[in-house]
């Protein structure tokens, strides 16, 4: 059985931060054992401080084993590690690479991880992701009542790794909600609440998450804003936050895929934040190799050594704060029990996901990227931000307005490489 040190990834992450050190962590998942521990192996001999991942198949994330049991037996290919229809002994020798400099994760992306808790149990393995909230909408149809009952079960279950010496780590996705065009007000709320919602189900090592967005002196706002609330709600817990690169359209050059990490690391390196999951270059062309998720690992490890100080002022009292305080407090106010006061806000619309068909989720909130890449509340709908919001005037809704804002990133880095190739080609 691994020991509390191999187990511990909080711990891991933090013995790192005091070193200066960022730890980077790829979106690997492989359907093949020997291929999925090869992957790891390849993660933990890379020139950077990593963590390991695993990450689950589609199939598995909607509970549709039949078919993943079916792709097995058939060899049609996977998207990820079918973690529950492989023998436990399978994945524990796979994860047996795991010792106390090399931690590993799963990911899963599921509403309903009950099946997918069970078997981390058994192998045992302690870190992982998601969040009542962050994994129902807007991925599904789940309702919202039956995510916040399967992850409170999950959550009491996984603190009980503590009696076979483990000190379990799980990661809110909150701050990644919709990969994009999410202002950050919300982001950083709903990964404040999913990380109260997992201490208060017994969790004392847990990870808030923050998904790059349109602009980096504003993501820089936001996550100053997270680590502020961290402090202020979660004191007595052993904490981290965690950067995911753009997860949006990505560029289609290599040069703006390249320049969309290195604003990545900056984010995570300016504000202090522990852990960053990283993308590649090919993103936008195809599930990257092994090789390929080295080569990124490695990229923003170096680039992470020699960033320049920030010109990025980091005001903590800010308006994403305040927005996200706002949020949290009217969240806070309806219950004490947070998976009865999550499921009562979002029937009131005090939380409120822009561009979410999930039937648990009111639709009046809208936002748009303004002129200078900020990313604005147009409406607020029933959000608690009466007074406390900077809104931009709305402009007729579109099919192609809404392409326009969710191609941003994309356009704006192609083109920037583009211009930067060209004037190389000038000068010479």
């Amino acid at each position: 059985m691994m020991t509390t040190d191999q187990s511990d990834f909080g711990r891991y992450v933090r013995r790192q931060a005091n070193r200066g050190n960022l730890v980077v962590q790829p979106r690997m998942g492989f359907a093949e054992p020997a291929a999925m521990r090869a992957g790891l192996l390849a993660t933990r001999h890379a020139d950077a401080t990593t963590a390991g991942t695993i990450t689950l198949d589609a199939h598995t994330r909607v509970g549709r084993l039949d078919l993943a049991e079916q792709a097995l037996r058939e060899g049609i290919p996977l998207n990820g590690y079918p973690l529950v229809t492989h023998p436990v002994d399978v994945t524990r020798w796979v994860a047996s690479v795991s010792d106390q400099d090399f931690p590993i994760q799963v990911r899963h992306g599921t509403a309903l991880p009950l099946g997918v808790f069970e078997v981390l149990r058994a192998i045992p393995l302690g870190a992982t992701e998601g969040g009542p909230v962050s994994y129902c909408l807007p991925y599904g149809r789940t309702p919202l009542r039956e995510s916040i009952t399967s992850w409170a079960k999950c959550c009491d279950g996984l603190a009980e790794l503590r009696s076979q010496q483990m000190e379990p780590h799980l990661e809110t996705f909150g701050g990644c909600m919709l990969g994009q065009l999410c202002p950050p007000g919300q982001l950083v709320a709903i990964a404040i609440l999913e990380g109260l919602f997992f201490v208060q189900h017994g969790l004392r090592s847990i990870s808030l998450s923050y998904a790059q967005q349109t602009n980096l002196e504003q993501d820089c706002e936001a996550v100053a804003a997270l680590r502020r609330l961290c402090r202020e709600l979660l004191p007595a817990v052993d904490w981290h936050v965690v950067i995911y690169a753009y997860m949006g359209v990505y560029p289609r050059t290599a040069a703006g895929g390249a320049r969309v990490l290195e604003q990545a690391v900056a984010l995570a390196v300016y504000t202090g934040a522990e852990r960053l999951i990283v993308k590649t270059t090919v993103e936008a062309q195809r599930i990257p190799s092994v090789q390929e998720n080295i080569s990124a690992l490695e990229q923003a490890a170096a680039f992470a050594e020699v960033l320049p100080p920030s010109g990025v002022p980091l005001e903590s009292d800010s308006q994403t704060y305040a927005e996200a305080a706002a949020i949290v407090r009217a969240v806070l106010d309806l219950d004490d029990d947070l998976g009865i006061a999550l499921r009562i806000a979002f029937g009131k619309g005090l939380l409120d996901l822009p561009f979410s068909l999930h039937p648990d989720n009111n639709g009046a909130t809208r936002s748009r990227i303004d002129r200078d890449g900020w990313l604005r509340w147009e409406d607020t709908g029933s959000l608690p931000l009466r007074g406390s919001v900077w809104r931009v005037k709305p402009r007729p809704r579109s099919a192609a307005r809404l392409l326009e804002e969710l191609t941003y990133v994309q356009r704006k880095f192609d083109y920037e490489s583009e211009i930067r190739h060209n004037s190389r080609g000038d000068r010479v």
